[in-house]
């Protein structure tokens, strides 16, 4: 499971929130599902600024901490999900992995603020009263921030935040382009080397690749559509293929799915398909944390 940026949509119902959030925590992006979110308005207040006492921390971000409490509470969420779903992690892991993506949120709500966008306090009162509302009135969902690590306020706090960081998620992925350069492949897919070693032997030879490809896969015929970079789970496959010319076929290519041989049929901008867009998208996004991460203040507290 891959915990990066799984931000939950603040207008699903309870049930499915409350389970996301216990699940996911308040990290938000790998879902790339269209938001709730106001339209941007001129703040009407700003962040509070650093005190001279901060508060007990595990981080600050551009001057706003990241709270022992809250990475405690988002820690144990996390780890009960990952019990939840059968997967082990070590303390070191599930640490680091808490940790980057809280502050990637903080990252992106604060870039939200700076493009002006503002999650009222009656909007975001209008959230909490709906939520209380759906999991059955305001005792019910005071009930679960407790057991949950959260009280009201740290709760509006993480609302207000994910809210913030879930509006420019939707930013950087809505101006993430829906057609690049990308290559037509096809494969021919064996589970053994010398049975690859005799299909590179017979194409040397002159035999026809969609011919082989089909003998090899009698479902798909070999053929992989078009691929965008990024999208090829192995990045030695991705390397070899997109430096191969338009009807060039490469050598053998070894990854866990099997040994393969590609060709590239055709080179060119072409629309992404849908689940080539996700990949996308989501490079879009690692890509503008990293960056935003590489010029921002991290204070990482021992």
């Amino acid at each position: 499971m891959t915990y990066f940026f799984n931000w939950y949509n603040f207008a699903m119902p309870i049930k499915r929130f409350l389970v996301l959030f216990l699940a996911f925590g308040i990290s938000a992006c790998a879902a790339f599902a269209p938001s709730s979110t106001p339209t941007p308005a001129l703040p009407t207040s700003t962040p509070v600024p650093p005190t001279a006492t901060p508060p007990p921390s595990v981080a600050s971000v551009n001057g706003e901490y990241i709270t022992v409490a809250e990475f405690q509470a988002e820690l144990a969420r996390y780890k009960l999900a990952q019990t939840s779903l059968g997967i082990t992690v070590s303390e070191e892991e599930a640490n680091k992995v808490v940790l980057e993506d809280m502050i990637a949120q903080v990252l992106l709500a604060q870039a939200a603020r700076e493009e002006k966008f503002n999650l009222t306090e009656s909007e975001l009162q209008l959230r909490i009263d709906s939520l209380a509302e759906s999991v059955g009135g305001a005792e019910a969902l005071s009930a679960w921030q407790s057991a949950h690590g959260y009280d009201a306020s740290s709760f509006q706090i993480t609302l207000k935040r994910s809210a913030e960081a879930a509006w420019m998620r939707d930013k950087i992925i809505a101006d993430t382009p829906t057609s690049v350069e990308q290559i037509h492949l096809r494969q021919i897919l064996t589970y053994n080397e010398s049975d690859a070693r005799a299909a590179l032997e017979q194409l040397n030879d002159g035999a026809d690749f969609d011919e082989l490809a089909a003998l090899y896969d009698t479902i798909t015929f070999g053929e992989l559509g078009w691929v965008p970079r990024g999208y090829l789970l192995d990045a030695r496959a991705e390397e070899a293929a997109f430096t191969l010319q338009v009807g060039a076929y490469s050598d053998i290519i070894p990854t866990d799915a099997g040994f393969h041989i590609f060709k590239v049929v055709e080179r060119g901008e072409h629309p992404l398909s849908p689940d080539a867009l996700l990949t996308v998208q989501e490079l879009a996004l690692r890509s503008w944390v990293a960056e935003q991460r590489a010029k921002s203040e991290i204070v990482l507290v021992p």
